[in-house]
Parts: structure tokens; sequence; C-alpha cells
């Protein structure tokens, strides 16, 4: 699905997502940690927003992440051909973060195919609490800095580390890092679903 088609199926799930509580684009806002503005933005596919802006607004709606790049359905399973997943991330000299698999809510488990070219680097906020993550090399070095401490990784390395503080991942190396990144988010949206009721 090329960037402005993913865009588009985005904002309308989260438009429905929100429409079909009842809130109003401030409240999702408010509960997302973003502007009124993004929100908009992103509901009408004009916006190519962060995985962090993505997070947060599946966070609030107590969807996962999954389910704004595609709906759940019940299936016993479902197969990503190859060139099929959303990317969700592009860097400056054409690297690429493609979810490629992803459970149901509330227990979230992501596969991600990430490519870092030589000079690239993305940085991720904290995720919710409890959150994993397991990264895997498979062609070249990667550095991974994890709240101020940093672990370069070489083809075949492995690594798992909490994904609720602040983290980053980059390629300072001459060739393209490649990797498998899977993410655990716990409980997605739980208590926000318990504050909205209370609302």
């Amino acid at each position: 699905m090329d960037p402005q088609s993913l865009a588009v199926v985005i904002g309308s799930r989260v438009r429905h997502e929100r429409t079909a509580r009842g809130w109003t684009l401030d409240r999702l806002a408010e509960l997302a940690g973003i502007s009124r503005r993004m929100v908009i933005n992103v509901e009408q596919g004009s916006a190519n927003p962060s995985i962090g802006t993505l997070l947060g607004l599946s966070d609030a709606l107590g969807v996962g992440l999954p389910s704004l790049v595609e709906p759940p359905e019940g299936r016993r399973a479902t197969i990503t051909r190859a060139g099929e997943g959303a990317v969700l991330w592009t860097g400056p000299e054409g690297g690429r973060g493609v979810l490629v698999a992803a459970s149901e809510p509330p227990d979230i488990v992501e596969l991600w195919d990430w490519r870092l070219h030589p000079g690239e680097d993305h940085e991720s906020e904290a995720h919710s609490a409890g959150t994993r993550e397991l990264v895997l090399i498979l062609d070249g070095v990667l550095t991974l800095t994890i709240a101020g401490e940093t672990s370069e990784l070489a083809a075949g390395d492995a690594m798992s580390f909490s994904g609720d503080e602040p983290h980053s991942y980059a390629n300072h190396a001459d060739t393209t890092a490649r990797f498998s990144l899977t993410v655990f988010e716990p409980g997605v949206g739980t208590d926000r679903r318990k504050d909205a009721r209370h609302d």
C-alpha cells in the first residue's frame, strides 16, 4: 500500500474509533497527548504521522497500533505477502520500518522488518509500561541506545530490552543494517477504557 493510501486508511479508522466512542477531537487529542490539529490532519489522511503519534492515538483508543493499519478480522491466520506490509517509517536515505504482522488487543505483539541505511537513525519515545522489545540483526551493524546506554550489534546478534524507556536505533556503519523487531505491549487501552467510562 502506498503512503497516501495508508494515510487515508489510518485516518478513516481513527475517525471511526473516535466517533464510535462519542469523543470530540479535543478529547482524543488530550488522551493521545497530541494537538487537535494533528488529530484533524490524521483523520483527513493529509498527515504522515510519526510512529509515536500513531502509538498515542492507538493507545488512547484502546485498539493497538496494528488495528489502525488493518482491523482485526478474527481469522486463525493472516498472511502478509512480501512487499505488502505497512510502511510506517521512512528514513531520509530510503530506510524503512515496516509492520508485517501483529496480534489483537489487549496484549499486542508486533513484528517489524527494519532497514536503516548508513547514517540513518530512528528515535522512539518510551512506550507504555511493561512494553518489551526483541531485536535480531539480519545484516549489517546496528547501534541501540536505551535510556542513555549504547550497544552495538552485528549480524546474528539479538537483544531484548524494556521499550518503556526512550530508545533509538542507528546505523553508523557503511552498509545497510537490516533487523527484525518484535514489540510486546501488554494491556493496550485497558486503563484508557476504564477512564473513558467515568467521563
